[in-house]
């Protein structure tokens, strides 16, 4: 029998970065019954092989089954091998293709090895749907059909969008969350993790559960993280991602160049601090008690060391403030420009445009040259990256700004 802690600590990991819970009274009451018998809870979560590098957005899903591990309960790794023969029609506004045999098996060995930088691979039970989807006669098939309608398929958004468009819904494509919602069935599943755009799914095998005589599970979803850009989610089509794989130096830099916003975001969904304990590091901020750059930092050691080693977060941390803080705060023997404050403009909040800041200080020709600097992340203000279009600024205020190598000090009165 396990030894979990209490419920109030539990749950004050669990629903740390998570956009629902359905139900969170639920979830108190099977953890509070796993207390009681000393039983673990099933923890499952299903990651179709359709592409072969991760990047940190994957990884949001397999944090939070990492939090369910540390807590004692077991954790179910599911690989839709199968489910990926039909390909998940979430997100998409046309049938998606599916992948060969070969694509699967290949994809889900790199997803595999890829997971344990997360996981613990001893206490992991990996599974792959084919083990119970591909037993299923034509006749299981039906049944699990019979227990849906096709009106309740078109309240899904994409069928329903693609529906009034008069855009093509394959009948394979229906087939997905039943697959999916069976999956939980066969693994017993107490939780289900997914991220918010699978809620159709998930809630499916709710149902299936409930007509197999089985507890519905609890759901819990996790939001898509933003990019590097702090807007768009994170991919790496949209070059805004930050792949697990990149060495560390690389890693270490890209997430010291997020937005002291999206940074809070990132501590709630990547790593593995407690709800309370990142509280407390605003309320810490806020106070002035610690400096916003040094919270960055021990983020980005912090996700740097899990995917590499302390070692190599130590070094990459050394390296970047001697080649970006140390270089970016050293404002001697720059050029000073004065700019008059009322030449800004500011807006309804006070704060003032970049772009405005950056033309009238001659560090861009234009207003769109400025704006693709901010957006290339070669803007420093005060040795911080800056990625919004607007940032608050004092009437009377001396900084220094840096536009890839070119950088000035500008004194505002």
């Amino acid at each position: 029998m396990a030894n979990f802690l209490p419920v109030d600590e539990q749950l004050d990991l669990l629903q740390k970065g998570a956009a629902e819970i359905i139900r969170v009274s639920d979830l108190r009451e099977r953890l509070e019954q796993s207390l009681r018998n000393g039983e673990p809870l099933r923890v499952k979560a299903g990651f179709d092989p359709t592409a072969p590098d991760l990047h940190l957005g994957h990884t949001v899903l397999m944090r939070k089954l990492k939090h369910f591990q540390d807590l004692g309960h077991q954790v179910v790794f599911l690989v839709g091998d199968y489910t990926s023969l039909i390909g998940d029609p979430t997100g998409r506004n046309v049938t998606r293709k599916p992948l060969t045999r070969e694509q699967i098996d290949q994809n889900a060995r790199t997803y595999t090895d890829q997971v344990f930088r997360i996981l613990d691979r001893d206490r992991t039970e990996v599974r792959f749907n084919s083990e119970w989807l591909g037993k299923l006669t034509f006749e299981d098939i039906i049944r699990l059909a019979a227990k849906f309608t096709v009106s309740q398929m078109l309240e899904r958004a994409e069928f329903h969008a693609r529906f009034q468009k008069e855009q093509p819904i394959s009948l394979h494509e229906m087939l997905y969350p039943l697959a999916q919602g069976y999956d939980s069935v066969a693994l017993r599943a107490d939780v289900e993790l997914g991220g918010t755009d699978q809620k159709f799914n998930l809630l499916a095998g709710r149902e299936l559960q409930r007509d197999f005589g089985q507890q519905p599970q609890i759901v819990l979803m996790t939001p898509i993280i933003e990019g590097l850009d702090g807007v768009q989610k994170m991919s790496k089509s949209l070059n805004n991602a930050i792949g697990i794989h990149e060495p560390a130096p690389e890693m270490y830099g890209k997430l010291m160049s997020i937005s002291d916003d999206l940074m809070w975001r990132y501590w709630e969904l990547l790593t593995d601090l407690r709800q309370s304990e990142i509280d407390q590091m605003k309320a810490d901020v806020a106070s002035g008690a610690l400096h916003p750059m040094d919270a960055k930092k021990r983020l980005a050691r912090t996700i740097v060391s899990g995917f590499h080693s302390e070692e190599a977060a130590r070094a990459a941390d050394e390296t970047w403030a001697r080649q970006f803080q140390q270089k970016a705060d050293d404002v001697e023997g720059l050029e000073e420009v004065r700019i008059a404050a009322a030449d800004l403009g500011r807006d309804a909040e006070g704060r003032v445009r970049v772009s405005k800041l950056l033309t009238a200080s001659g560090l861009a020709a234009s207003a769109s040259e400025a704006d693709r600097k901010i957006k290339e992340g070669a803007v420093r203000v005060e040795g911080e990256v800056v990625r919004q279009s607007h940032i608050p600024l004092n009437h009377a205020s001396r900084l220094s700004l840096r536009v890839g190598k070119r950088a000035k000090v500008v004194l505002i009165k």
